[in-house]
């Protein structure tokens, strides 16, 4: 099964959104910062949708989403910026690192499971 990796520095989140999708018949592996998440996306090839926060520590999702597409040369893992970023700087700098979607925080799963889906069996 194609799996989803949801990065988030806040733990309550983390979990919101990976038990949303869990729930919703995903598999699901999550990391705390872009770091952790390059590292696990690295690890894992079946990872098919990220859907990350843009402000952490240690590396942002962006930084995280450039990294990906550039040094790992994946250009076929969709990503979602999950933020409550919402500058058009931010977002045209996501447009430029291939980001999928953006979407402004509170979560609302029922709002984009089925895309959800979609972008995670690739």
């Amino acid at each position: 099964m194609a799996q989803v990796l949801v990065v988030d520095d806040s733990a309550a989140v983390r979990n919101e959104v990976g038990d949303f999708l869990k729930k919703n018949g995903l598999d699901v592996i999550t990391a705390i910062d872009g770091r952790d998440g390059l590292a696990k996306l690295k690890a894992d090839p079946r990872v098919k949708l990220v859907v990350s926060d843009v402000n952490m520590p240690n590396m942002d999702g962006l930084t995280m989403a450039e990294k990906i597409r550039g040094e790992l040369g994946n250009a076929a893992v969709n990503i979602i910026m999950l933020t409550t970023e919402n500058t058009p700087i931010m977002k045209e700098r996501g447009k430029a690192a291939g980001i999928k979607g953006w979407i402004v925080k509170p979560f609302k799963g029922d709002a984009v499971i089925a895309t959800f889906k979609k972008l995670a069996e690739g």
